[in-house]
């Protein structure tokens, strides 16, 4: 299923109009200005980045209602969710979360920006990302407007998400931090020794600039592989199928090969696109592809680029290099990397070179 891993996208030139410029943005709604939103948990990725993610680029394609069926279920509930996806907040706390978002509708941010993000409190098979039993967690931040701190919960054993929404009760905490400075990602340490399966990742993010709260699901596999709906496989405990014919043997020797055979590429490809502008700078996003052999990592030269931030990747003047979770790619698969430059985004080409 080559459409669920991450892509170029395409579609979010057309969608500009929703999410850039995010880091100077204001929102105008009833003559009142409010600050723009601004961010989110990237990995593990939440249930609305993640739908992004994988089907910003088709997302009416009618595939996702049996591929991702909570994606597809979302995105008809609400696309601006998926496109806004870094604006789940709610103002006005004054610290008090369990007071602001009632039982059921965390995922939702107590039904947050007028019922926009609803679909996301729904029960059902999310796509659930496979994580160690100690990993950390990657928070996003495209205003850079810092933290007062990030409170991390994990839903308790028994609880399953794909029948059941998630409330307080449900949760417990497994990690609070203090302050991050004006410089996203904010990344946190998450240890979950001693679980194993399906679980709920809630983060409740402060921003510093504001009284601004963030509520945030993320779906993962604790100790697995990611979790994709629907992904079946054969019951182990199941007889194997005995062959109903004998075998046939060959009457003929076989054909010996008169050419050496093809050594797969090893190398990589990238691609970069402008997610969105504004005067003197820009968001953009880098899609790396494997070729026809797996890699350990890759380096991407993106040339006609300052670039000042970037994320899931590592970076050195205009080159971003593999995280430490997205260096290796099986053949033909890809993954992202974002960053922000100065300047005008013209004549931006990407070079992937394998690590």
């Amino acid at each position: 299923m080559s459409h669920l891993t991450r892509r170029q996208r395409a579609a979010m030139a057309a969608a500009a109009v929703l999410v850039a410029p995010l880091a100077l943005a204001v929102a105008v709604t009833g003559g009142a200005t409010t600050a723009a939103a601004h961010g989110s948990v990237t990995d593990p990725p939440t249930r609305n980045y993640g739908c992004w993610d994988r089907w910003a680029d088709e997302f009416q394609n009618p595939d996702m209602a049996e591929l991702d069926p909570q994606c597809w279920q979302a995105w008809q509930a609400e696309p601006a969710a998926m496109w806004n996806w870094n604006g789940l907040y709610r103002e006005q706390v004054g610290g008090d979360h369990q007071g602001a978002i009632p039982e059921g509708q965390l995922c939702s941010g107590g039904q947050a920006e007028g019922g926009r993000y609803d679909a996301l409190d729904d029960p059902g098979e999310w796509y659930a990302t496979g994580v160690d039993h100690q990993f950390e967690l990657t928070l996003t931040d495209q205003a850079n407007h810092g933290a007062d701190y990030l409170l991390v919960y994990v839903s308790k054993e028994g609880f399953d998400p794909t029948t059941e929404a998630l409330g307080w009760d449900d949760v417990e905490l497994v990690q609070e931090t203090g302050s991050y400075p004006t410089q996203s990602p904010y990344v946190t340490d998450v240890d979950l020794t001693g679980r194993d399966g399906r679980a709920v990742l809630f983060t409740v993010w402060k921003a510093s600039h504001a009284d601004q709260n963030y509520y945030l699901c993320s779906d993962i596999n604790i100790g697995g592989p990611d979790l994709v709906p629907g992904d079946g496989g054969v019951d182990p405990t199941d007889p194997p199928v005995e062959p109903t014919d004998p075998p046939v043997e060959p009457t003929d020797p076989p054909v010996e090969p008169t050419d050496p055979p093809v050594e797969p590429d090893a190398g990589c490809t990238a691609e970069v696109t402008v997610a969105g502008s504004w005067n003197g700078g820009y968001q953009a996003t880098v899609t790396i592809t494997a070729g026809d052999a797996a890699i350990s990592g890759w380096e991407v030269d993106v040339a006609g680029a300052t670039i000042t931030q970037a994320w899931n990747g590592v970076r050195s003047g205009s080159t971003i290099a593999n995280a430490a979770w997205n260096g290796s790619l099986a053949p033909g698969s890809s993954t992202t990397a974002g960053f922000l430059g100065s300047g005008e985004p013209s004549d931006l080409t990407a070079e992937c070179t394998v690590a």
